[in-house]
């Protein structure tokens, strides 16, 4: 009788335990089944919303969390986003360059003489030893172009001087102006609503630095400085110290190529060859097409990865460093790199890497 009852019970256990699993199993089925439902919904569903009930467009900011947590993967979306260089829209990123190309001031300055420049720069008391103290340089000393002169300065030393002097105001203001960009950028970017005006200035920086859409992390990374260090150091070989044709005849302190505009044919090139040094109007010109053409192009893309992950880790953007990403600017690579590096170190140049410009107002003594 006991095993009869032992065996009903167990019986009966069983049966209570496979309804639980019943239950269970049918529970689980209908969750996964609203979860597979919501998942094919949500698209409709938010777009749905967003068609009917989304007042005015806003820009949200999540940026510093985004861009700090994306920064520190190596295969971070932004960078991802870097790869689509070659299906960016440029048409319009030397636009403002080509303004400089063809201003009337600029066509129509005359070429000042070494000696009438080096006088300038002694009656203002602009000198580079000053300039080291104080870390200030005044743009108000901003020459057009280089003097013809300057390749018969037989002083090596008294040569490179006087170029650093005629390019160091021109790299400086150039690198503010895109300081105080980034600092409207970052402005913007920390408001839950933007006006009218922060709008359409965002929709310009996207095209002057050949973004096709609205890729907001990608314009950080580009809207950026170059350090002045490096770009005094190109200019210094890309020019031979100030002596080059390019330089005399086409204010081209870097070298750089194009094959739709106006230039100067290199000599001993290939009679089929096509592409020609830029030629511009004023020196200006010339610095702002080549922070653009860093700032853009598709062989720069480790450049400016390096770059953001140096502001990233609040690092003083380190010219020594930012080099070894630029093997492609000249044929030469790594030797091109070698030899600024040399130009960088002989002349002390990093000393020139916090050098702001002297405010000529409060209101841009304020914005610095």
């Amino acid at each position: 009788m006991k095993k009869n009852l032992s065996f009903n019970k167990k019986n009966k256990n069983f049966k209570v335990f496979k309804i639980e699993q019943y239950k269970i199993f049918f529970k689980t089925s209908i969750i996964s089944l609203i979860v597979i439902f919501s998942f094919f919904t949500l698209p409709t569903t938010l777009n749905f919303l967003k068609k009917n009930f989304s007042g005015k467009k806003i820009i949200v900011n999540n940026s510093n969390k985004t861009f700090n947590d994306t920064i520190n993967k190596g295969t971070s979306k932004i960078f991802k986003e870097e790869e689509r260089d070659l299906t960016v829209v440029l048409e319009n990123v030397f636009s403002d360059v080509d303004f400089f190309r063809l201003k009337d001031e600029g066509e129509n300055s005359s070429r000042l003489s070494a000696s009438t420049i080096e006088q300038l720069f002694q009656d203002t008391k602009y000198n580079l030893k000053k300039v080291r103290e104080t870390k200030v340089v005044n743009i108000g000393n901003s020459i057009d172009h280089l003097p013809k002169e300057i390749k018969n300065i037989s002083n090596v030393k008294k040569r490179k001087q006087l170029f650093i002097q005629i390019v160091l105001p021109l790299i400086t203001e150039e690198n503010m102006k895109i300081r105080l960009d980034r600092k409207k950028l970052f402005t913007i970017l920390n408001r839950s609503n933007n006006s009218e005006k922060e709008k359409q200035w965002l929709e310009e920086k996207f095209k002057q630095y050949g973004l096709k859409n609205t890729d907001l992390s990608s314009l950080k990374i580009r809207m950026d400085e170059i350090p002045v260090s490096l770009a005094i150091a190109q200019a210094a070989k890309e020019t031979g110290w100030g002596t080059s044709r390019f330089a005399q005849q086409g204010n081209a302190l870097f070298g750089q190529w194009t094959w739709s505009g106006e230039g100067i044919k290199p000599a001993g090139v290939d009679s089929n060859a096509k592409h020609k040094v830029m030629r511009f109007k004023v020196l200006k010109a010339s610095v702002r097409a080549y922070q653009r053409n860093l700032n853009t192009h598709s062989s720069y893309k480790s450049f400016r990865k390096e770059r953001a992950i140096q502001r990233d880790n609040d690092q003083k953007l380190n010219s020594m460093e930012l080099v070894n990403f630029l093997d492609k600017y000249a044929e030469t690579g790594e030797e091109y790199i070698k030899i600024i590096k040399k130009i960088i170190r002989q002349n002390s140049l990093t000393d020139f890497d916090d050098v702001e410009i002297l405010p000529t107002s409060n209101k841009l003594k304020s914005l610095i």
